[in-house]
């Protein structure tokens, strides 16, 4: 499967689990989020081209995807995925927290999404 197809993935899934806890229905935003790590997992796996990737959606419409790529993207790209992060934590509501909670992790020094 090629790179820009695996971040099609990604991108789709952050969006459909995004809507799926709106609606209240875990179930169906567990299996994006599944999907979600699987597609990051084989972006991963083609190492840093994977992650120069994916690094396109965080210029991304939706505030939940770019935030979900900065979130992965910390290690790999950190002063852009910290930018991204940064904006979206300015705001209320879930994505935002979202956003903090990745920065809190990262500065904790407890984040590991894509370690090393």
């Amino acid at each position: 499967m090629k790179l820009e197809e695996l971040v099609e993935q990604f991108a789709e899934n952050v969006a459909a689990q995004t809507d799926a806890i709106w609606r209240g229905d875990a179930r169906t935003g567990n299996k994006h989020a599944r999907k979600c790590g699987a597609a990051f997992d084989k972006l991963r796996a083609q190492g840093d081209a994977g992650r120069d990737a994916l690094a396109v959606l965080l210029k991304h419409p939706r505030m939940d995807v770019r935030v979900a790529a900065a979130a992965f993207l910390l290690r790999h790209r950190t002063a852009e995925a910290k930018a991204v992060l940064q904006e979206a934590a300015k705001g209320e509501g879930m994505v935002p927290f979202e956003a903090q909670q990745a920065l809190l992790r990262w500065e904790e020094g407890t984040w590991a999404l894509d370690p090393a």
